[in-house]
C-alpha cells in the first residue's frame, strides 16, 4: 500500500516552547538555537518518513503543512512537499488541510518532533494500520498521539491534550507495536535526553554539541 504522510510544522517562533529554557541555557550560543533545534527535530522526522520503502509498505508522499519559510525550505530540500497552513486555525484543521492535499488514498498524520524515528518502525506501524479503518500510535506516556492513520484518508484528527483517548473514543484503534522511536516525541529536555539515548537522526545529532551538558552527545 502507498501512503501519504502529513507533518505539521508551526512557525518557529511559537514552536516547542517547553524546550526554550534548554536552548536559552546553552553556553556560548550563537544564532537562533531554539529555531535550529525545532528544525532539526522536524528534519529527522521527515527524513525517516521519506525513507519508508519496506516491501508492501511505501511512503510515496510527505506533505509538510507550514507557513514558516525556513521550515518549508528545509523539508523541501529533503524531498517533501509543502502546503501553506491556509486554515490557520490550529493543529487539527492544518492536518485536515494537509490530508486533502495528499496524493494517495491512505494518509497518516505524523508528529513533527520524532528525532529517533526509524523508517522500519513507521513502516511496521503503517502495515499494522492497513487492517483497520483508522489507527493510532500513542506516545511514550500513553496519553498523546504520535501517528494517526486512515486507509481512506479521513483522519478526523483530535490532537491536543488527551488525544489518545479522544482518538480511541472516536473509533481509532490503538496499535500495540514496540516502536520506541515512533513513540518518543520531544516536548521537554527529559524527552530529548530519552530520544538521544535511543539514537537520533543526523540533523539532531549535529546540534547536540551546541546544547547544555545535561544533554548526552549520544
Amino acid at each position: 500500500m502507498e501512503w501519504s504522510v502529513v507533518v505539521p510544522a508551526k512557525r518557529l517562533a511559537v514552536a516547542k516552547t517547553r524546550l526554550a529554557p534548554l536552548t536559552a541555557a546553552a553556553p556560548g550560543r550563537h544564532g537562533d538555537l531554539h529555531a535550529d533545534l525545532v528544525l532539526a527535530l522536524l528534519a529527522d522526522t521527515v527524513t525517516a518518513a521519506l525513507a519508508v520503502a519496506d516491501g508492501d509498505v511505501v511512503v510515496t508522499d510527505v506533505v509538510v503543512v507550514t507557513d514558516d519559510a525556513r521550515a518549508a525550505a528545509v523539508v523541501s530540500g529533503l524531498g517533501a512537499r509543502t502546503v501553506g497552513d491556509e486554515p490557520d486555525r490550529g493543529l487539527n484543521p492544518a492536518l485536515t488541510h494537509g490530508a486533502r492535499a495528499a496524493r494517495t488514498a491512505a494518509v497518516a498524520a505524523l508528529s513533527s518532533d520524532l528525532p529517533a524515528l526509524r523508517p522500519a518502525e513507521l513502516a511496521a506501524a503503517l502495515r499494522a494500520a492497513e487492517g483497520t479503518g483508522r489507527a493510532l500510535v500513542t506516545d511514550a506516556a500513553g496519553t498523546g498521539t504520535t501517528l494517526l492513520a486512515a486507509r481512506d484518508g479521513d483522519l478526523l484528527p483530535r490532537f491536543g491534550a488527551g488525544s489518545a483517548a479522544a482518538h480511541t473514543a472516536d473509533g481509532a484503534l490503538p496499535l500495540p507495536g514496540d516502536w520506541p522511536g515512533l513513540r518518543r516525541d520531544v516536548d521537554t529536555e527529559a524527552d530529548l535526553v530519552a530520544a538521544v539515548r535511543l539514537g537520533v537522526g543526523r540533523h539532531t545529532a549535529a546540534l547536540l554539541p551546541r546544547l547544555p551538558s545535561s544533554i548526552p552527545q549520544r
